[in-house]
């Protein structure tokens, strides 16, 4: 009869662990061939947000050499494709095509959510945007200046046009008048169309709209831009000051546009997905979409994502807890 040695008995047990521990199942950290990775879009097609996402699949299939497609999950302000992504396997095969409302402004908003700020991996910080302050040509005002002056001397509130409770606009208007030291009041609109109607009426002082969307109007004369809430001047506006510039630096602000994972995407495949995300959000043909559309082309990393995510918190999370802002 064989006797083993004690010792020989453990290094046997240690080699089976080993082995035991190499065969247990890993996580993915290649894209598995013949699956397509889905860049899910929580809006409906033929919007902005599945334009964008269409130009960036096309060159992130072209550096991964991998077929990237887009899936539309439209609802609830984007929580619903929010919430599948967040749910997703983390395996790098589904995306998100986010930004200011779905993965910073809902989560802060509404407490009934089934994904938090904890629920995604950054991917890229895609581009942002600028507000305007802008004012109709019929009230007289040459300067944000003249509008403060007026209103402590009324002691008038000033009005604003918002797409909505708890949007970008919405929670501008507060930062605004928190920094100026006049009230404003929101007038909540169904869509940018209905409320550039009272505003070039004069019914509303103020509108925080895209520059590029009263473009127009600008032109036509019925509309001022005063300032834009970027640190730097837009090349489109070269004419237009900065918030920064008339004294406020505490309102530079934008709304942004952004990529993300599900949360536990393993590391290396996620630096290959956000390789490829910046890739795609350099080349020309999304560079010249956006500068068309008055936005400023980013393409930068998931740090550069998570500061502004940060920034959103600080910024945002103050205005909505100070406000007693809640959706659900």
């Amino acid at each position: 009869m064989r006797l083993f040695s004690r010792r020989h008995f453990i290094g046997q047990a240690a080699a089976l662990a080993l082995a035991g521990a190499f065969t247990l199942p890993a996580m993915a950290t290649e894209l598995k061939t013949g699956r397509p990775i889905s860049i899910v879009v929580p809006y409906g097609s033929g919007g902005t947000y599945d334009t964008f996402s269409r130009i960036l699949a096309k060159g992130m299939s072209d550096y991964l050499k991998h077929p990237v497609i887009v899936e539309n999950k439209p609802g609830a302000n984007g929580v619903i494709g929010a919430t599948y992504v967040a749910q997703a396997a983390p395996d790098g095969h589904t995306l998100l095509m986010g930004g200011t409302g779905p993965v910073s402004l809902n989560i802060m908003l509404r407490k009934s959510l089934r994904y938090n700020f904890d629920s995604f991996d950054s991917v890229s910080l895609l581009f942002d945007g600028p507000l305007s302050i802008a004012v109709p040509t019929k009230l007289g005002f040459k300067s944000l200046q003249d509008v403060i002056d007026h209103s402590k001397k009324t002691g008038t509130p000033v009005n604003y046009a918002t797409l909505g409770p708890g949007s970008v606009t919405h929670l501008y208007g507060l930062l605004l008048g928190d920094t100026l030291g006049i009230k404003t009041e929101p007038v909540a609109y169904k869509g940018e169309a209905p409320s550039f109607i009272d505003f070039i009426a004069g019914l509303t002082t103020l509108s925080f709209s895209n520059p590029n969307s009263l473009n127009e109007y600008v032109k036509s004369g019925e509309v001022d831009i005063l300032a834009l809430s970027t640190p730097e001047r837009v090349p489109s506006f070269p004419n237009i000051p900065t918030i920064g510039e008339l004294g406020y630096p505490q309102l530079v602000s934008s709304f942004w546009g952004s990529m993300h994972a599900p949360k536990g995407t393993p590391p290396d495949l996620l630096k290959k997905l956000s390789d490829a995300t910046m890739y795609a959000a350099k080349q020309p043909e999304f560079v010249d979409m956006l500068t068309k559309g008055g936005l400023r082309p980013l393409g930068e990393s998931p740090e550069r994502l998570d500061a502004q995510m940060a920034s959103d918190r600080e910024v945002w999370g103050k205005i909505i807890k100070d406000n007693n802002i809640v959706l659900d």
